[in-house]
C-alpha cells in the first residue's frame, strides 16, 4: 500500500510512524517514573531531579544533533534515537534494589538524548518534503505531526498509569522496549537513506544560530515551555495525589485526556488562526498574550478558594487549548524561517532552547511547589509567558530577515 503513494508522502508517513511510536513510550515512561517514585516516598523536588539529566541532555542533543543530522542525514539520527531509547528502557529492567537515583537519572539522560534526536529529525524532515511556496501545506503538515505526537503522548500518560496498576513498573517497561524494538527494525529497513544531509559540510561553529528570527523564536520557545512545565510536569500530578487524594489511575487518565485534547487542538491549529498561507507575527503575539492570562486566572481561582477540582479541570482545559495553538504556531514558524539546506541546524538550535525551557520548568516545578505550592508555580508561569509574548513581538516578517 505504501508503494502506491508518492515518495514524499511515503517518507512523511514513515517519519510520523516512528515519531508516534517513540512518543508513546516517552509519555508512558514519564508517567511511570513520576508515579512509581512518588509512591516510593520521593518528594516533589526529588522526583523532579530524576528528570534533570533528561532535560539537560536534551539541550546538548539538540545543539549537536542538528549538526550531526546535516552531516550524516536525518534518517540516521532518527534511527539512532530509537535505538538509544530501547537501551534506556532496558536500563530500568534491573532489580528494584539497583534502581537508585543516579541509575534512573542516567537512564533518563539516554531517554532525553533519544527523544530530541527523534523529534529534531522528524521536524526537520518535514521541511524537505514541502516546496517553499507551499507554506499553507507546510503549516498543516507540521500541525498534524506535532498534534498527533502530543495526542499519543497523552495516550502514553494513560498507558503508563494503567500499566503501572496492571503489571507493575518493570512489566510496563519491558512491554514498551519490545514494541519499540519492532518499530526500530522497520525503520532501519524503510527510511530513505540520504534525507536531510546538507550539500555543504557544516562546520562545528555552525551549530550556533546567527539568524535573528531563529534566535527570537528560540527565546520565545524557551520561555513558553518553561511556563508550561513549571506547574504541569511535577507540581500538578503531585498536587493531585497529595491534596486531592487521586490514585495513579485517576491521575494518569486525567493528564492523558488533557494531552490528547491538547494534541488534537494542535493538529487543527491552522483553522483557529485562519491562515491559508503565511502566519503573520501579529497572530503569534495575540495568541501568546491570551495564553498568558490562563495560568493567572487559575491562580486567582485557587487563591480565592473556589472549588479546587473544578478550577483545575476548567483552568487546565483553557490553558491546554491556548498552549496547543501557540505551540503549533511556533513549530510552524521555526520550520518556515529555517533554511532548506542544513535545516536540522536551525531546528536543532531551536529545540535546544525548547529543552532548556523544559529543564528550567522541571526544576522550578519541584522546588517552587515544595516551598510555596501550586499557586506560586502558576504565578511564575504567568511571568514567563509575558516575557515570551514580548520576545515574539520582535520577530521580523518572513523573507525580510536575511
Amino acid at each position: 500500500m505504501l508503494s502506491q503513494l508518492s515518495p514524499a508522502i511515503r517518507q512523511y508517513l514513515i517519519v510520523t510512524g516512528n515519531y508516534w511510536a517513540f512518543t508513546l513510550t516517552d509519555g508512558a515512561l514519564r508517567m511511570l517514573v513520576v508515579l512509581h517514585f512518588h509512591q516510593l516516598g520521593y518528594s516533589a523536588l526529588e522526583v523532579a531531579m530524576l528528570f534533570l539529566f533528561y532535560e539537560f541532555f536534551g539541550i546538548v542533543t539538540n545543539l549537536f544533533g542538528g549538526w550531526l543530522g546535516a552531516r550524516w542525514g536525518l534518517n540516521r539520527t532518527m534511527n539512532i534515537g530509537l535505538g538509544i531509547q530501547i537501551v534506556a528502557l532496558a536500563m530500568l529492567l534491573v532489580p528494584s534494589s539497583m534502581l537508585t537515583v543516579i541509575w534512573v537519572m542516567a537512564a533518563q539522560a539516554l531517554s532525553g538524548i533519544a527523544k530530541d534526536l527523534n523529534k529534531m529529525s522528524a521536524k526537520s524532515t518535514i521541511k524537505l518534503l514541502v516546496p517553499d511556496d507551499k507554506q499553507g501545506q507546510l503549516y498543516k503538515w507540521v500541525a498534524i505531526l506535532t498534534g498527533s505526537k502530543n495526542t499519543l503522548k497523552g495516550v502514553g500518560f494513560f498507558l503508563g498509569g494503567f500499566l503501572l496498576t496492571l503489571i507493575g513498573f518493570q512489566g510496563a517497561v519491558l512491554a514498551m522496549a519490545i514494541m519499540l524494538a519492532v518499530v526500530w527494525t522497520g525503520s532501519l529497513i524503510c527510511l530513505k537513506k540520504e534525507s536531510g544531509k546538507a550539500k555543504f559540510k557544516p562546520k562545528f561553529k555552525d551549530i550556533l544560530s546567527k539568524s535573528r528570527p531563529i534566535n527570537i523564536l528560540s527565546g520565545a520557545r524557551f520561555l513558553l515551555f518553561g511556563a508550561r512545565d513549571v506547574w504541569f510536569v511535577v507540581a500538578l500530578p503531585v498536587f493531585l495525589a497529595s491534596q486531592l487524594n487521586w490514585n495513579h489511575w485517576q491521575i494518569g487518565s486525567f493528564l492523558a485526556l488533557w494531552v490528547i485534547g491538547y494534541g488534537f487542538v494542535q493538529s487543527v491549529a491552522p483553522k483557529f488562526t485562519k491562515s491559508s498561507q503565511d502566519v503573520p507575527k501579529a497572530q503569534a503575539v495575540v495568541w501568546n498574550a491570551l495564553l498568558t492570562l490562563s495560568p493567572l486566572a487559575l491562580a486567582l481561582a485557587l487563591w480565592q478558594y473556589l472549588p479546587i477540582a473544578h478550577s483545575i479541570i476548567i483552568g487546565l482545559g483553557l490553558f491546554g487549548i491556548l498552549f496547543a495553538i501557540n505551540s503549533s504556531l511556533h513549530s510552524y514558524l521555526i520550520v518556515a524561517y529555517s533554511r532548506a539546506d542544513g535545516v536540522s541546524l536551525d531546528v536543532g538550535f531551536y529545540y535546544m532552547a525548547n529543552a532548556a525551557g523544559r529543564l528550567l520548568g522541571t526544576v522550578l516545578s519541584g522546588w517552587v511547589y515544595q516551598q510555596w505550592g501550586l499557586v506560586a508555580c502558576l504565578i511564575i508561569s504567568t511571568l514567563l509567558l509575558a516575557l515570551s509574548t514580548m520576545a515574539i513581538s520582535f520577530l521580523p516578517a518572513r523573507g525580510k530577515h536575511l
